[in-house]
């Protein structure tokens, strides 16, 4: 699998939202919910994936793993919860 240098990761406690990018922003894209609350945007003109968004991702910690797979991404990082 092919290892991506540019990376941003976003999350906004307040709204329990993860956003992860793999590219720039995209100046034209397609966003699809490909399951309920996760989202993929993909460039218009390439198709390659440009970034991840993940609802309510404190309850669902372990399907970023399984989403990235999927679309045959990762980050170079291990995400897990922090337990209280």
């Amino acid at each position: 699998m092919k290892e991506h240098k540019t990376y941003d990761i976003y999350y906004d406690e307040e709204s329990d939202f993860l956003e992860v990018s793999f590219e720039q922003p995209t100046m034209a894209g397609t966003t699809e919910e490909i399951q309920e609350g996760v989202f993929v945007t993909r460039d218009a003109e390439t198709r390659r994936v440009a970034n991840v968004g993940i609802l309510s991702f404190k309850k669902r910690v372990g399907i970023l793993k399984e989403i990235l797979n999927s679309l045959g991404k990762r980050l170079p990082i291990e995400i897990s919860r922090a337990s209280n």
